[in-house]
C-alpha cells in the first residue's frame, strides 16, 4: 500500500466511522439520493429573475451534465477501482451498492459540473447583493454531495476530489463552448451548427452506452469474442470489424464502452465526410455558399436521424465501419474523378480510394457494390469512359485486390468455408424462385427503416439531379445498383432490412442538395410533408432508443434482442462459482455462447456444440469434445428440458430456469444446465452454412 492509499482509507474511516452519528445517518443518505432538491431553488431564483438566462442556464447545465457524467463513467472504466465496500469489510454502508468503479465519484462529477455552470451564468448574467450567498450555496450544496458519497461508504475522498476536479472542468470547457459558439455561428452558421449538434449527439451516445438498457447485441458480442483471437479472416465475415474492436477495447477495457467506441466515432466522422461533400458538389454545379452550406448541413444531420443509420451510431457491428468507409470512398472517388475532369491525375486520391474500399471489404462484403458502381457511372457516358484508360482508377482496383489477400489465404486454408456461408446466405441452392411476399417484406422494411417520406424523397432527388446536372447522376449511379440488386434478390429470397444500407448514402447527399434547390418552389403541402418526413425519422429514433417508454411488447420489439444477456451472464457468474473444477461453458447457439464469453465474470473461453445448426466460427476453433471428467455449464434460450441427443454426454445434470423479465412482461427464459462428469464426445461436422 502506498503511501496515499494509506491517507485516503484513513481519512475515508475518519468520516465514515469516526463522524458517524444518528443524525448525519440520517440526514447524508437524503443528501446523496437528492441532489436535485437543493439544485432546484436556485434554478427558481434564476427563473424570477430572468427567464433567457434560466433557459440558457438550463441548457448548458444539461449537457454540462452529460459531458461530466460520460466523463466519470470512462474514466471508471479505465481505472478499474474497487469501491470501499468491496475492499475493506469492515466500512459502513448506508445506500445501495454501486456496480461500477470508485474512481471518479459520478455524483461529484455531477454536481460541481453544474454548480459550475450556475455560479458563471448567475455571476455574470444577474445583479444583485443576493448573487454572492447563491454562489457559496451551491458550492455548500457540492461539498456537502461530495462529503456525503464518502459517509455513507461508496466512495473513497480521492474518489470525490478527482470527481470534483472533473466536474469544474467539464463545467468550464462547456461555458467556453457556449462562448465560442455564437461568433463562429456569425461567420460559418452551417459548419458551427452542425459541429455543436454532432459533439451534443455524440455525448448524448457516450452517455446512453454508458447508462442506457442496451446490452451487446449477439453479433457484438462475437465480433468482440473474435477481437480476442486475431486472425487473417472470420467464417462469415471479413477480420475488419475485429481488428477494430481489438484496438478500441485495448484502450477502453473489454467492457460495452470498449466496444461500442468506434461505432460512436464512425458515425461523427461519416457526418463531416457527407457535409463536405454535400458541399464541394453543391459548389461545383452553381449554388452559393449560402445554399451550399445548408445543403450539406441538411445531409450531415439526416445520417444522424434516420432510424436505420442512428441505430449504427451505437450499435457496433459491420456496418458501423461500412457507413464510414463507404462514404468516405464516394468522397475520394468523386474528388479523383473531378481531378481527371481538370486534367489532372491525383494518384494520391485514386490510391487512398483503393485502400478505402479495400479496408471496406475486409468489413463487409458489400463494398463490392462500389467498384460495380463506380465503374457503371464511368461506362454510363462516353465522356467519362476516357478516364478508364488513365492509371488512376486501376491503381485503385489494385490496391483494393490487394487488401483482399487475407481473405482469400485464410479461405484457401479453411476449405472457402466463407463461399459456402455466402452462398448459403444468397440461397443459391433454391434456384430460381420467385416469392413476391418477401419482396413486400423487403419494400416494407426499407419504408420502415428508413420512414416512408425519406425513402421516396431520396428516390426523387437522385433521379431529380440526374435531369438537371451533366454529371448529375453520379448520385444516381452510387445509390441504384445497389438497391436494384436487393430488390431483385428479395425476389427470391428473404433480404435482410439493413444489407441496402451503402446504397441511401448517396441517396441522404442527394436529398440534401434538393431539398435546398426545391424549397423556394415547393407549396406549403410538399415543405409540410417534407418537413414532417424528417421529423418522423427523428421521432422514430428516439423511440427505438427506448422502446419501452411506449409499452411496445416484447414480439414487437427488435431491441429486445439487446437486452437480458446481462442478467444471463451473472446468473450463470453465481451458478458457477458453486461448480467444481475444471469445468467449461457451452451452448447450442452461437448468440448465447457469444454473450456467455462476454458477461460471465472473467470473460471465459466458451463453447458451442453443432447439433445440427449451421457452422459458425466456434466450429472452426477447437472444441471441448475431450474433456472428459470436466463439469460444465450448458446454456439454452427458452424452458426447454435437456436435449434427448445431449444426456449421454453426462453422469447427471440438474436443471436451472431463469426469467428475464421488464415489468409485466416476459423477455426472454434460459434453461441453464449444471452439467457433471462430461464423458466426453465425437465432433460433430456442419452440414449447413
Amino acid at each position: 500500500m502506498t503511501g496515499l492509499e494509506f491517507l485516503d482509507r484513513r481519512f475515508f474511516y475518519l468520516i465514515n466511522h469516526s463522524l458517524s452519528n444518528s443524525s448525519l445517518d440520517l440526514l447524508m443518505p437524503f443528501v446523496t439520493s437528492n441532489v436535485i432538491y437543493f439544485i432546484l431553488p436556485v434554478l427558481l431564483y434564476i427563473l424570477f429573475r430572468d427567464r433567457r438566462v434560466f433557459i440558457l442556464s438550463v441548457l448548458l447545465s444539461f449537457l454540462a451534465l452529460l459531458l461530466g457524467d460520460g466523463s466519470a463513467h470512462v474514466l471508471k472504466d479505465l481505472i478499474g477501482r474497487e469501491r470501499p465496500f468491496s475492499v475493506l469489510g469492515d466500512a459502513i454502508t448506508l445506500v445501495g451498492r454501486g456496480g461500477s468503479g470508485s474512481m471518479p465519484s459520478g455524483h461529484a462529477t455531477n454536481v460541481f459540473s453544474v454548480a459550475t455552470v450556475l455560479s458563471y451564468m448567475i455571476w455574470r448574467r444577474l445583479c444583485g447583493r443576493e448573487r454572492v450567498f447563491v454562489v457559496f450555496y451551491l458550492l455548500l450544496v457540492a461539498v456537502a454531495v461530495s462529503f456525503s458519497r464518502v459517509y455513507v461508504g461508496v466512495h473513497y475522498p480521492s474518489d470525490v476530489l478527482v470527481g470534483g476536479l472533473l466536474g469544474v472542468v467539464t463545467g468550464v470547457v462547456v461555458i467556453a463552448a457556449a462562448k465560442v459558439i455564437p461568433s463562429a455561428y456569425r461567420g460559418s452558421p452551417g459548419t458551427t451548427i452542425l459541429v455543436t449538434v454532432l459533439l451534443s449527439f455524440t455525448l448524448l451516445r457516450i452517455f446512453y452506452v454508458l447508462t442506457g438498457p442496451m446490452d451487446l447485441s449477439p453479433d457484438e458480442a462475437q465480433y468482440w469474442d473474435w477481437s480476442r483471437g486475431l486472425d487473417l479472416s472470420y467464417y462469415s465475415k471479413g477480420p475488419g470489424i475485429a481488428y477494430i474492436i481489438a484496438l478500441s477495447t485495448s484502450v477502453f477495457g473489454d467492457t460495452v464502452f470498449g466496444v461500442r467506441f468506434p461505432a460512436i466515432l464512425f458515425s461523427l466522422l461519416s457526418s463531416v465526410i457527407l457535409y463536405c461533400l454535400t458541399r464541394d458538389i453543391a459548389r461545383y454545379h452553381g449554388l452559393g455558399e449560402r445554399e451550399s452550406d445548408y445543403s450539406a448541413l441538411i445531409a450531415g444531420l439526416l445520417i444522424q436521424v434516420i432510424p436505420l443509420f442512428s441505430a449504427y451510431g451505437i450499435v457496433n457491428t459491420i456496418d458501423s465501419p461500412l457507413i464510414f468507409l463507404w462514404s468516405l470512398s464516394l468522397a475520394l472517388l468523386w474528388y479523383a474523378y473531378r481531378g481527371w475532369e481538370t486534367g489532372g491525375q491525383r494518384l494520391l486520391l485514386w490510391a487512398g480510394l483503393g485502400l478505402s474500399v479495400g479496408i471496406g471489404f475486409l468489413v463487409k462484403y458489400t463494398m463490392v457494390f462500389f467498384i460495380l458502381s463506380a465503374f457503371l457511372f464511368f461506362i454510363s457516358h462516353k465522356g467519362r469512359r476516357g478516364i478508364l484508360k488513365r492509371p488512376g482508377p486501376w491503381i485503385a482496383v489494385l490496391i483494393s485486390a490487394l487488401c483482399t489477400l487475407p481473405v482469400i489465404i485464410w479461405n484457401a486454408e479453411h476449405n472457402w468455408v466463407t463461399f459456402l456461408h455466402t452462398a448459403g446466405q444468397a440461397h443459391l441452392s433454391a434456384g430460381i424462385r420467385i416469392t413476391p411476399l418477401r419482396f413486400l417484406e423487403f419494400l416494407a422494411s426499407q419504408l420502415g427503416v428508413i420512414t416512408p417520406v425519406v425513402f421516396v424523397a431520396m428516390i426523387l432527388s437522385v433521379f431529380s439531379l440526374k435531369k438537371r446536372w451533366r454529371d448529375g447522376d453520379f448520385l444516381l449511379w452510387l445509390m441504384l445498383p445497389t438497391l436494384v440488386f436487393f430488390l431483385m434478390k428479395s425476389l427470391q429470397g428473404k433480404v435482410q432490412a439493413n444489407w441496402a444500407l451503402p446504397a441511401y448514402i448517396s441517396g441522404i447527399v442527394a436529398l440534401g442538395i434538393y431539398t435546398v434547390l426545391s424549397w423556394s418552389i415547393m407549396g406549403r403541402a410538399r415543405k409540410a410533408l417534407l418537413a414532417s418526413g424528417f421529423m418522423l425519422a427523428f421521432v422514430v429514433t428516439i423511440v427505438a432508443h427506448y422502446p419501452m417508454s411506449i409499452g411496445l411488447p416484447v414480439k414487437m420489439d427488435p431491441s429486445s434482442r439487446l437486452r437480458g444477456w446481462e442478467t444471463l451472464g451473472s446468473e450463470v457468474s453465481r451458478l458457477a462459482t458453486g461448480m467444481e473444477k475444471p469445468y467449461f461453458i457451452f451452448s447450442d447457439q452461437y448468440q448465447v455462447t457469444s454473450e456467455l464469453a462476454f458477461y460471465v465474470k472473467g470473460h471465459p473461453v466458451t463453447y458451442c456444440v453443432n447439433r445440427g445448426r449451421r457452422m459458425s466460427q466456434y466450429d472452426i476453433w477447437p472444441g471441448f469434445y475431450d474433456f472428459r471428467g470436466y463439469n460444465a455449464i450448458f446454456v439454452r434460450t427458452g424452458d426447454d428440458p435437456m436435449p434427448a441427443d445431449m444426456k449421454r454426454y453426462f453422469e447427471r445434470y440438474e436443471k436451472r430456469t431463469l426469467v428475464v423479465r421488464e415489468g409485466d412482461q416476459v423477455l426472454r427464459k434460459y434453461s441453464i444446465f449444471l452439467c457433471y462428469g462430461f464423458k466426453g464426445m465425437e465432433e460433430r461436422m456442419p452440414v449447413k452454412f
